[in-house]
């Protein structure tokens, strides 16, 4: 059977675990996997498919920023991310020097693809976000995206077709003006390792604390104020696995440093309410879960979060609120005003269909 080389980009986990389904599929129709990955990401999925071959394959760094201020930042670091992107090219061809191939997919890696083999690159980004009066500039994002999306054979868009007569999951993020990239899109909904399990929800809330610090921390210190004011049992999970942090902080508030992904995944089907950011990974797990209550609470200056946040509340899904105006009890109840996400297609099922309508056809 076919040879598959599988490239997450390890800015956080987000990119690794919504591959995991993909790789899974891809093992279960009997084609061997090599991934391509480091830090964290390698970690994970090391731990998950002991079977597969790897690569340590560095990425390019992340441009976040220690402030809210995230443009100025990454607009500096984009003569940095070019000579990081060519380093990547030149790892790629020693790998596929001494490696043969059948298929590649990489996700959000913009130098990992080939001439000679079918490529195919995983984004929910055919265009990105930017503050109104950026909007020039934010149209300018719509060709450079495309530059890169005309190098793959496809563009795996891990999301429902944004014309389908219903609002999809990243709203504009997915909407391109260019033939260049609409006509590699393929939609294929939504990607989560995250499984729905049959337990009760027998807790209030589960509240997550994560992304770059010092946001995460900044998050952290505004959380544990207003916790306790909270009505009903209550999770935190700080997101911090450098501590090790496990203790109550009344008879119904439990405060962890950091969990196994499995724990996580447990209480997030308990949960009857998640607080939480509003990265693009989450919000497919709160559809997979089938989760309906939430409040969401960008990190400040990352303008997908911010976006994202901004168009669920225009569509009457969640509420959101800014970390320095957060006001727990107030802000929870507001939050139960909104109806939760519509249904959509499960993971199983997307990538069921992505294998036999994209990547069969090179496989067999």
């Amino acid at each position: 059977m076919g040879k598959v080389f599988v490239s997450p980009l390890n800015w956080g986990l987000g990119h690794s675990t919504r591959d995991i389904p993909i790789i899974e599929e891809l093992i279960r129709r009997g084609h061997e996997v090599t991934i391509g990955t480091s830090g964290n990401a390698l970690t994970l999925l090391k731990r998950e498919f002991p079977e597969c071959d790897f690569i340590t394959f560095k990425d390019y760094p992340a441009p976040y920023s220690s402030t809210r201020f995230f443009l100025p930042k990454f607009a500096a670091s984009i003569p940095i991310l070019l000579r990081a992107l060519a380093r990547e090219r030149k790892k790629l061809d020693e790998i596929l020097s001494v490696n043969k191939f059948d298929l590649i997919i990489s996700d959000n890696r913009m130098g990992v693809y080939s001439h000679d083999i079918p490529s195919y690159f995983i984004s929910h980004q055919l265009r990105f976000s930017l503050p109104q009066y950026l909007y020039p500039f934010e149209m300018l994002t719509i060709p450079v995206n495309s530059f890169v999306h005309v190098k793959f054979d496809g563009v795996i868009v891990p999301d429902i077709y944004p014309w389908a007569g219903q609002p999809n999951l990243s709203g504009k993020l997915s909407r391109s003006r260019l033939d260049a990239t609409n006509k590699r899109a393929y939609f294929a909904g939504i990607f989560t390792s995250t499984r729905k399990m049959n337990l009760d929800e027998d807790l209030d809330y589960l509240i997550i604390v994560s992304g770059p610090e010092p946001q995460r921390t900044k998050l952290e210190e505004i959380i544990m104020k207003q916790v306790l004011k909270l009505p009903g049992e209550k999770v935190v999970l700080l997101g911090s696995p450098q501590k090790e942090r496990h203790e109550k902080l009344d008879e119904h508030t439990t405060v962890h440093s950091y969990l196994s992904t499995e724990d996580k995944v447990e209480l997030m089907n308990r949960a009857r309410f998640l607080i939480t950011r509003s990265g693009y990974t989450t919000m497919m797990e709160m559809v997979e879960l089938d989760k309906k209550h939430g409040l969401f609470i960008p990190t400040p200056g990352q303008t997908e979060q911010e976006y994202l946040s901004r168009y669920y509340a225009q569509q009457g899904w969640f509420f959101s609120r800014s970390q320095y105006k957060l006001r727990l009890p107030q802000d929870v109840q507001e939050a139960m005003n909104y109806q939760g996400f519509p249904e959509m297609t499960k993971t199983a099922e997307n990538v069921k269909r992505l294998y036999e309508e994209l990547f069969v056809q090179h496989l067999s």
